[in-house]
């Protein structure tokens, strides 16, 4: 056999098993049940409790609805008492689960203390990161954002610091139990370079990175860390897009998202998000980068939200 020979065989073979990996991913989008089955009693197997930041509106509310109906208790943290008073009474008369809510604003630098003390002693199976900021509504270059120093303060705090810390608090017990879930919430647009989405995206990357170090770290603790990376998702801080067939309510998008914990460390949480994130992905990085496409993707999020 000649040289030649064996090089087209070794790039046929790894073309094969590409292919063929990407094959068996689809598949375990589409069939989630077949590949990567949650038993009946997976979550409440992971201790009493759910953490979710963020708690009180959007994905982070619907995290809890669908945690407490999977027969959690839930610990929502949020900085708005009047929302996260109105989601617990809504938590405990559908589904008569436990409500702990703790005000707090991730953008502050002095809370995790107060957290600390108010989820002692909790046995704390899942730990969802979902609070986040965007910098701006309407996507703009960095130094035409609105009130710039005070926003890259917050989306650090609020994006980054705030999934760390939390990490730090409720890791240790999850260590110790030799169980648990950690939920990191991401963003679909930090697979590519995102001009005028810049220091937003930049934030996102670090969740992932992160997410995908620790899961290295503690995998053999038995704790599961998986980033959950959306895209459209119609929530306040996306101005409530219209739901249509790639933008999900929240619930919907949750109830999709929980199916794939065991899919592996990253997962776009649905089939349409994991083929959209396929298609971003081609986009070649110059077209990205250009100014038509930055001019057309603000016009772009502008009709959608309606400003």
């Amino acid at each position: 056999m000649t040289l030649i020979e064996i090089i087209f065989i070794l790039t046929g073979t790894c073309a094969v098993l590409v292919f063929g990996g990407k094959l068996v991913c689809l598949l375990m989008m589409l069939v989630p049940k077949l590949f990567c089955p949650l038993p009946e009693t997976f979550f409440t197997s992971l201790g009493k409790w759910a953490v979710v930041t963020g708690g009180s509106d959007g994905i982070g509310r619907a995290y809890a609805e669908e945690l407490s109906k999977l027969g959690m208790n839930v610990v929502i943290i949020s900085r708005n008492q009047e929302k996260l008073d109105r989601a617990a009474r809504k938590i405990e008369l559908t589904t008569g689960r436990e409500v702990k809510v703790i005000t707090a604003d991730f953008t502050k630098d002095d809370r995790y203390g107060y957290i600390r003390e108010n989820i002692e002693g909790l046995e704390i199976g899942i730990l969802v990161n979902n609070v986040g900021i965007l910098p701006s509504q309407i996507p703009c270059k960095l130094l035409e954002t609105p009130d710039l120093e005070e926003r890259i303060h917050d989306v650090i705090n609020c994006n980054v610091k705030a999934m760390v810390k939390m990490c730090r608090i409720v890791l240790p017990g999850m260590q110790q139990r030799g169980r648990g879930v950690i939920l990191n919430v991401s963003s679909g647009i930090a697979k590519i370079p995102c001009p005028i989405y810049t220091l937003y995206a930049a934030s996102k990357v670090f969740v992932e990175r992160f997410s995908l170090g620790l899961q290295a770290e503690y995998k053999s603790k038995g704790i599961i860390i998986q980033v959950v990376a959306p895209f459209g998702v119609s929530t306040q801080m996306t101005g409530h897009q219209k739901p249509d067939m790639v933008t999900f309510t929240p619930e919907e998008f949750v109830r999709s998202s929980l199916k794939y914990l065991k899919s592996g460390d990253q997962t776009y949480g649905s089939v349409t998000h994991t083929i959209l994130g396929g298609i971003v992905q081609s986009i070649p990085t110059w077209v990205l980068r250009s100014e038509a496409f930055q001019h057309h993707f603000r016009e772009y999020v502008k009709e959608r939200v309606g400003s």
